[in-house]
């Protein structure tokens, strides 16, 4: 999911030369196709001219994409990026500050999605600063211009072509067209949210008949926390809690031998899950509270010198809104810091 920021003008400057498509189709016969299938799942035809009418396709994006692609395929070695530097970058001071800000700007909310949705309020703030600094970042780019750019092209079609319907469904529940403002990947809002997930999870948090995930904080906070719900969020556990590891620990023998099907490269760095008694019988020591019966893996980021962490179910619902362990452990231990 995260953020691509832009200039205003990489949306507002027409691209004269067509880029190569994946397909031998015109862009605008294409956009045809699209309407034909909008009009055949119920989008009005005043949705679809709003949407469709005068897009021509963005080089920039397609570059963007291309570029994005080069980089998740040039880091396949068994070797991974240090953990302690991706914090140091990430996770700065001046972030820290910005989360304990916003959760006091949303002041009393933060209680009300704690108890109506089960998630700790400075997980759903983490997630905003991550995506969007607190609403300072949120793209520049034109949404329906980028999606139907990334569909046309086709390396990814089935994805955008869904999202791009999506976002004319979008207009003809309320959403006004000038809205349709984010990242080069078609993500929007303070949350980051794709067309198909502002359809199923974003909520009205204020109650205002709106669900304003671009200007409202409350709106943005409920909708995050909705979307942590859904993913399954276990309320009452902690995302993760440091642990002791013993210099003699057989890490050979809780290796993990799961194949994962989605982010394998993830999970695979990943041990298998013990509960925590057959941790502790191991000489492992969570440094937190977790229930004896409580299921964890163990993760070494940086190796068996540096700071283990026993990950709970929690972990992985992190994982279900970017797929990276640099982006969850930052996540949550950005947010360990926000509530300290």
């Amino acid at each position: 999911m995260g953020l691509c920021a832009a200039a205003l003008m990489l949306c507002a400057n027409p691209i004269t030369a067509l880029p190569a498509a994946a397909q031998n189709q015109s862009f605008d016969a294409y956009l045809q196709d699209v309407a034909r299938h909008a009009r055949s799942e119920g989008v009005s035809q005043s949705a679809i001219d709003g949407v469709l009418s005068g897009l021509t396709p963005n080089q920039r994006v397609i570059d963007l994409d291309r570029d994005n692609v080069g980089s998740s395929s040039s880091s396949s070695s068994n070797s991974f990026p240090s953990m302690a530097a991706y914090l140091q970058r990430h996770n700065t001071q001046a972030r820290i500050d910005g989360g304990r800000r916003a959760l006091t700007r949303i002041g009393s909310t933060a209680n009300r999605i704690e108890r109506e949705y089960g998630v700790p309020a400075e997980i759903v703030v983490a997630i905003w600063g991550h995506e969007t600094s607190y609403g300072a970042v949120m793209g520049g780019f034109d949404l329906p211009r980028s999606l139907a750019t990334l569909a046309w092209e086709g390396r990814r079609r089935d994805l955008f072509e869904r999202e791009l319907i999506d976002v004319m469904k979008m207009v003809d529940r309320g959403v006004r067209r000038d809205q349709l403002v984010g990242s080069w990947a078609g993500a929007f809002g303070n949350g980051q949210f794709l067309p198909s997930i502002y359809l199923r999870l974003a909520v009205d948090g204020d109650g205002d008949g709106d669900r304003d995930i671009w200007n409202s904080d409350v709106d943005s906070v409920a909708s995050i926390a909705n979307y942590f719900r859904d993913a399954g969020w276990r309320s009452g556990q902690p995302w993760a809690v440091r642990a002791y590891v013993p210099n003699n620990a057989n890490r050979s023998g809780i290796a993990s031998s799961l194949n994962a099907p989605v982010c394998p490269r993830v999970h695979e760095r990943h041990s298998r899950w013990l509960t925590i008694r057959e941790w502790r019988e191991r000489g492992v020591q969570p440094q937190g509270s977790l229930p004896d019966d409580a299921l964890a893996a163990l993760f070494e980021p940086d190796g068996p010198a540096a700071p283990g962490y026993l990950l709970t179910q929690n972990y992985r619902v992190i994982l279900e809104y970017n797929c990276s362990n640099y982006y969850a452990m930052s996540v949550g231990l950005l947010a360990d810091e926000i509530a300290r």
